[in-house]
């Protein structure tokens, strides 16, 4: 893979960290930025400071906010664009020439669901339907427990490339391995989407519970925190895997062994207890600084989500896991109730008694 050319579209965290480990193995590598500043800083300063504090970026890494000049002509395109602005920049690709004539190979790690006319659906399905036919089911989906921060720090790491095109799914795991970024194929690409999105949730639950734990040394009185410790804390992480492994099966997740995989438990485990993990401190903010004081309810929190400061994926997510509940008919309690938190229906003390109760 030595020489290919990669587009990275979106230079966040993750999108930067997979482009710096991609352009030091010699592949010229360009990322997209939505502001021209920050394509400036990654040009002349090497760095992406915003997102990945004290990590010098490789020179053969460079930036642009152009973003049709950054996919055309490419051999490899990486989405890493927010789930909430996914297709609006797709949109704006489809017509380069690498595209448009099948010659770039498309790989996605944006975490979550995307809006159709018919619900909520995969990210997979959704770009099939916005790409040239070609691309159906040529897609590659790449997941796994993998924060940013620690990728590109060149910390051991362990990722999914999924597809049901092998041949695909391995040009991935080829152009992206490293001696520390270990790379496994899968065919169950739905499995793998379902998993990364719906974690995300579960870590927004795991982050309040870890807020109740502290209230205990603050509060003389008796608090929430005395009912949750550790023990909560892999009661929560155990079912919230089955609440994924539950939709991945009603959305035709093909591998059951995929949630028991670092794509599934591996991915929800350093979502939920990582220092890193964006869900998990928009939890543990719920409770601490009443971040959703500000707004109505959870459709007027995604429609101002920068004004969180930061992107907490599981929101979006959760809305639309509560419309694939309904959908499919399916007992999910502890998403059930981060929706009913970020609705404004209930409040923290409230949902996670009633989340516990609904476990047993």
């Amino acid at each position: 893979m030595k020489g290919a050319k990669v587009a990275v579209i979106g230079a966040g965290a993750w999108g930067t960290a997979l482009a710096k480990v991609i352009a030091e193995k010699g592949c010229p590598t360009v990322v997209w930025c939505r502001r021209q500043e920050q394509a400036d800083e990654i040009n002349y300063k090497h760095t992406n400071s915003r997102y990945l504090k004290d990590i010098k970026l490789p020179e053969n890494l460079s930036a642009s906010s152009d973003i049709e000049e950054v996919a055309d002509g490419k051999s490899f395109i990486i989405l890493a664009v927010p789930s909430l602005y996914l297709l609006n920049e797709v949109k704006h690709i489809l017509n380069v020439s690498s595209i448009r004539e099948g010659d770039a190979a498309i790989g996605v790690i944006t975490k979550g669901f995307l809006e159709s006319p018919f619900g909520p659906r995969l990210i997979l399905d959704v770009l099939e339907d916005y790409l040239p036919g070609f691309y159906r089911g040529r897609l590659v989906y790449i997941s796994g427990p993998s924060h940013a921060e620690e990728v590109a720090q060149g910390k051991i790491t362990g990722l999914i490339a999924a597809s049901c095109n092998a041949r695909e799914s391995i040009r991935f795991r080829y152009l992206l391995k490293t001696q520390t970024l270990l790379v496994f194929s899968s065919l169950d690409a739905r499995g793998v989407q379902v998993s990364a999105a719906v974690k995300n949730v579960i870590a927004i639950a795991f982050g309040v519970l870890d807020a109740f734990k502290t209230q205990k040394s603050r509060n003389s009185e008796r608090s929430p925190g005395e009912l949750f410790g550790d023990n909560a804390g892999s009661l929560l992480l155990a079912a919230g895997l089955s609440e994924i492994q539950t939709l991945g099966l009603a959305m035709g997740a093909t591998h059951p062994e995929t949630f028991t995989s670092i794509a599934g438990v591996g991915d929800l485990d350093v979502t939920c207890r990582s220092i890193y993990g964006r869900n998990h401190r928009f939890g543990r903010e719920i409770v601490e600084k009443k971040i959703l004081d500000p707004f109505k309810n959870i459709d007027d929190l995604i429609e101002r989500i920068d004004e969180i400061g930061y992107m907490p994926e599981g929101i979006a997510a959760c809305n639309y896991v509560n419309c694939l509940q309904k959908k499919y008919n399916l007992r999910l309690p502890i998403c059930e109730q981060v929706y009913h938190v970020l609705n404004k229906d209930i409040d923290t003390d409230e949902a996670m008694k009633s989340t516990i109760s609904k476990l047993g």
